[in-house]
C-alpha cells in the first residue's frame, strides 16, 4: 500500500557541551523527585509540535525554530507528534545517548520531508490517522502455524490453557502496536472512563461491550474495519508471530525486560515504555489484560484453522496478557480469563485489530 504523508527523521542527536541552562535558574526546570530535568532543544521549524515520554515531559518551551523539551532524568525515548506528520518515536540508545542525564543538555535536530512510502517499509507498521492528530499504528502480522496454549515453554499453566493443539491462521492481519491509550479513545468518544488519568497510558475500566461502542465510531471516523483480536490472532502476536523465539513472556523469558507488573508497579504506565518483542509490539504482557473478541470457552486437541468462539449461550468474553497488579505466572502469553462482558477494572483494557 503506497501513501502519500509527510514525515519528520533525526537529523542529529548530541550533548551540548558547555550548555548550562538545564542547570540555570531561570531555564532549569525540576522533576518530582526535585531533581534538574534534562533539556532538549529540539530544532524544528514547526508549530503545534507535542511531546511525550515515559512519566511524562515535565514542560515544553516553543523559541524560533526549536521547542526545548524538559525531561525527567533517565528516559531513553521521546515521541514527536504532529497534526500533519507520521508519529516518530526516537529511541536515545540509536543515536548513543542512552538514558537523559538530570542538569545536563541535549541538542535534537528533526528534519521534514515529504513523499510516498510504503505502509510497511522496514518496521511492518501502518499509520493510519483519526483526528486531531492522533494516529494509530498496526503492525503487520504474516499468518502462519503454531502451537497454541500450554507448550513447553509455559510454565504452571492454568487447566484452560490445555490442551496445547495446533492452530493455522490462514490469513495476514494487524494488531496494535500499543494497548488503545486514553488519549485514543477520548477523540473518538469524548469521555473517559479510566481510573488512572494520562494521555499515554493505556485507556481501562472499560467492558468488552464498551469496546465495540468505541469500535463502531472510530470505524465511522477512519472508514477502516477496525475490530477486536481473535485469542489465536492475539497469542500469535503475543509469541511473535513467524519470528518467534519461544519466549514465555512477549517478547523475553524475563518479564521485567518486556511488562508493567506486580514487581515494579501498582499502577498502568504510557503504553510503549518497555521493550517490544519479535514483532515490534509492545505491551503484550502486564501493563493491562487486554479483551479480545471469543466467548468463554475450552481447547480442543484438534488442529484448527481461524478458530474463534463465537456462542448465544455464554456472556463471558474472554481477555488476555495479565496487567500492572499481576505475577509473573498471569503475565504468560498463553494465559486466558473469562469474564461476563459488562465486567471492568481498572486493570482491563484492550488494542485493536485489522484484516488485511
Amino acid at each position: 500500500m503506497l501513501a502519500c504523508a509527510q514525515k519528520l527523521s533525526v537529523s542529529s542527536f548530541e550533548v551540548s557541551q558547555g550548555d548550562i541552562l538545564a542547570r540555570a535558574s531561570a531555564t532549569c526546570r525540576y522533576d518530582t523527585n526535585d531533581k534538574y530535568c534534562a533539556l532538549i532543544k529540539v530544532g524544528v521549524a514547526l508549530d503545534g509540535v507535542e511531546f511525550e515520554c515515559s512519566g511524562g515531559v515535565i514542560d515544553v518551551v516553543r523559541k524560533t525554530g526549536e521547542y526545548w523539551v524538559y525531561l525527567p532524568q533517565n528516559n531513553s525515548k521521546l515521541r514527536v507528534l504532529h497534526n500533519d506528520y507520521t508519529p516518530l518515536e526516537i529511541n536515545f540508545y540509536d543515536y548513543g545517548i542512552g538514558k537523559v542525564e538530570s542538569g545536563v543538555t541535549y541538542v535534537l535536530t528533526l528534519e521534514k520531508s515529504v513523499g510516498q512510502f510504503h505502509a510497511s517499509i522496514s518496521s511492518n507498521t501502518l499509520v493510519i490517522p483519526v483526528k486531531n492528530g492522533v494516529n494509530i499504528e498496526m503492525v503487520r502480522v504474516e499468518g502462519g502455524t503454531f502451537a497454541m496454549g500450554a507448550t513447553p515453554e509455559m510454565l504452571e499453566p492454568y487447566d484452560n490453557e490445555r490442551p496445547a493443539h495446533q492452530v493455522t491462521l490462514t490469513k495476514n492481519y494487524y494488531i496494535g502496536k500499543y494497548e488503545v491509550t486514553q488519549h485514543l479513545w477520548e477523540s473518538v468518544m469524548g469521555n473517559n472512563p479510566s481510573v488512572f488519568k494520562g494521555k499515554t497510558l493505556p485507556v481501562e475500566s472499560v467492558t468488552w461491550k464498551d469496546c465495540h461502542e468505541f469500535i463502531k465510531k472510530l470505524n465511522i471516523v477512519t472508514g477502516r474495519v477496525f475490530r477486536l483480536p481473535t485469542e489465536a490472532e492475539w497469542e500469535y502476536a503475543a509469541r511473535g508471530g513467524n519470528k518467534g523465539k519461544g519466549y514465555q513472556y512477549s517478547g523475553s523469558d524475563i518479564l521485567s525486560d518486556v511488562a508493567w507488573w506486580g514487581a515494579n508497579s501498582k499502577q498502568p504506565h504510557p503504553v510503549g515504555t518497555k521493550l517490544p518483542n519479535e514483532l515490534g509490539i509492545y505491551d503484550m504482557s502486564g501493563n493491562v489484560w487486554e479483551w479480545v473478541e471469543d466467548g468463554k470457552g475450552e481447547y480442543q486437541s484438534t488442529a484448527q484453522s481461524d478458530p474463534i468462539m463465537i456462542s448465544p449461550r455464554t456472556l463471558s468474553k474472554m481477555y488476555r496478557g495479565g496487567g500492572f497488579p499481576n505475577n509473573e505466572r498471569n503475565c504468560r502469553s498463553s494465559v486466558r480469563i473469562g469474564d461476563p462482558f459488562t465486567a471492568h477494572d481498572s486493570s482491563l483494557g484492550f488494542r485493536l485489530a485489522l484484516s488485511e
